[in-house]
């Protein structure tokens, strides 16, 4: 059977550098009938075990380590036996949310994760967080981008500068159409789009 998406959305806060904001993050299931990799366990694990619906869960990849992106990772990783992949970068922050405990895997550029019989290359894009990465699946024509960019522009660095509540809208992990033909060609890097976004240099006359 092809892979699939499936999509939750679930709730909880996000906390940097003295800050907490209410925020609902997108958590993405990529597989088949049996088995699926889970793109960035935050908040719930009980509503991601849900989604599962008795799927065997071969991985829980995580996009980067804020702790709305991870803070649920040890809960569904000891319910599962799922191994959790980060981008070593990263491992500062993830030591923030889960001090006692490390990542299963590393996430590196290039490398790919099969599911299901599909592909996904891990993107190493930071810039939002030093470890964040990307997710090409071009049997699926999508780029998973974590927080790295968002339908509005491409997300600044976290911090207390560049963070504000986002209680009323959707955060987190995206889900993007592949640019082109269905995504038959890997997109340049660090760009999920390979056309120039319509607002490019609004975005950078703003700084990010």
């Amino acid at each position: 059977m092809t892979a699939r998406i499936d999509h939750l959305v679930t709730s909880g806060t996000f906390s940097l550098d003295g800050g907490t904001w209410d925020v609902d993050n997108n958590v993405w299931i990529v597989g088949d009938d049996t088995e699926a990799i889970v793109i960035d366990a935050a908040h719930d694990a009980g509503a991601v075990l849900a989604a599962l619906d008795g799927r065997t869960l071969r991985a829980i990849v995580c996009t980067h380590a804020h702790d709305d992106h991870v803070n649920a990772a040890l809960a569904l990783a000891a319910a599962t036996g799922a191994r959790i992949l980060l981008h070593p970068a990263d491992l500062p922050l993830w030591k923030q949310t889960h001090p006692d405990h490390s990542p299963d895997g590393d996430l590196a550029d290039g490398r790919v994760l099969t599911i299901a019989g599909t592909d996904l290359t891990v993107l190493h894009t930071p810039g939002h967080a030093p470890g964040a990465v990307s997710l090409y699946a071009p049997e699926l024509g999508t780029v998973f981008t974590g927080d790295t960019s968002s339908r509005a522009a491409p997300a600044p660095p976290a911090g207390p500068s560049r963070t504000s509540p986002r209680s009323s809208t959707r955060s987190g992990t995206s889900s993007h159409p592949a640019a082109g033909d269905g995504g038959a060609h890997r997109p340049r890097r660090h760009h999920h789009h390979r056309r120039r976004g319509p607002h490019l240099q609004e975005w950078i006359s703003r700084g990010h």
